[in-house]
C-alpha cells in the first residue's frame, strides 16, 4: 500500500516495531537493517528511542531486541475500553439482513439479562424486548447462552434466589433439568428457546465472551415458530456461533 503524508522517522519506528514483534526470539541490529535495508546506524538511534519509551528492550545476554512491556499497557487499555455494543454493530447488522427476523444483543446484570441493541428485522414480530429492558435468564435463549458459561457456584445462587418461574408451558421448571440443559449448551455452543419465555416466539443464541475469556454478552435471533422452524433453527446454529465468535474477536478473545 502506497503511504502518504507520513513521517519518515515514526514510519521507520513502526516498521521496525512490526518486524521484531514478528520474532519471538528477538532480532540483533544487523538482522533488522538486513530486513528493512536500511543502515544500522539508523537502526541503532530508532531502537535506543523506542527502548527509552519501553517499547523495544535489549536482551542483556544475547544483545537481541524484543518487543517491550509498554505494549501491554496500551494493549490493556484497548481492551478495557472497547465497547460490546459498539463492536457488535456490523455482525448484528448483517444478522439482521440475512435472517430479516428479530436480533438482539443482551448483557448480564444481577440475575437478570438487560438488552442493550435491538434491530427489529423486517418481518412483522411483536416481542416484549427493548433496550434497557429486563428478562429473565432461565427461559430466554440469551440468558441460558450466559448462564452456561458463568461459575457452577453462581448458577446455583442464581437459580436458588430467582427459581424457575412459569413462564409458558414450555418452561424448564426443576434444577435438574435446567442444569442439563445448560450442560448441553456448553457442548453444543448455542441455546435455544422454544416457546419458553413468550408463546409463539423462539430464538437461537450463542456467548460472546471478552479478551479474558470471561462470558461478556450473548447475541441471538428471534422469530416466530411459523419460520422458526426446526430446519431453520438447525441451519442457523453454525451462523450464530460464528457471530458469537466473531463479536468475541472484536473484544480481543482468541479462539482456540
Amino acid at each position: 500500500m502506497e503511504r502518504e503524508n507520513v513521517v519518515k522517522s515514526v514510519a521507520r519506528a513502526l516498521d521496525i516495531i512490526a518486524l521484531v514483534s514478528a520474532s519471538p526470539r528477538g532480532l540483533g541490529v544487523t538482522e533488522i537493517a538486513n530486513g528493512m535495508d536500511i543502515n544500522k546506524s539508523s537502526v541503532f538511534r530508532t531502537l535506543a528511542t523506542l527502548e527509552q519509551y519501553g517499547y523495544i528492550e535489549q536482551h542483556k545476554e544475547t544483545g537481541r531486541y524484543r518487543i517491550g512491556y509498554a505494549f501491554l499497557e496500551v494493549s490493556s487499555r484497548l481492551l478495557e475500553s472497547l465497547d460490546v455494543r459498539s463492536e457488535a454493530q456490523d455482525v448484528l447488522r448483517q444478522l439482521e439482513a440475512e435472517t430479516n427476523e428479530v436480533v438482539h444483543l443482551v448483557v448480564y446484570d444481577r440475575g437478570e439479562v438487560v438488552y442493550i441493541e435491538k434491530l427489529d428485522g423486517h418481518e412483522a414480530l411483536r416481542m416484549h424486548s427493548k433496550v434497557g429492558r429486563r428478562a429473565p435468564v432461565h427461559c430466554t435463549s440469551v440468558g441460558k447462552a450466559i448462564l452456561a458459561h458463568l461459575p457452577q457456584s453462581e448458577v446455583n445462587d442464581i437459580l436458588e434466589r430467582r427459581g424457575l418461574p412459569v413462564h409458558t408451558d414450555q418452561t424448564i421448571t426443576t434444577k435438574e433439568a435446567y442444569l442439563a440443559e445448560l450442560a448441553r449448551v456448553r457442548e453444543a455452543g448455542y441455546a435455544l428457546d422454544l416457546e419458553e419465555n413468550e408463546p409463539g416466539i423462539c430464538c437461537i443464541a450463542a456467548p460472546v465472551f471478552d479478551h479474558h475469556g470471561a462470558i461478556a454478552a450473548a447475541v441471538s435471533i428471534s422469530g416466530p415458530t411459523l419460520r422458526m422452524t426446526d430446519e431453520r433453527l438447525k441451519a442457523l446454529r453454525e451462523r450464530m456461533i460464528k457471530a458469537g465468535s466473531d463479536i468475541s474477536e472484536r473484544l480481543g478473545w482468541k479462539r482456540k
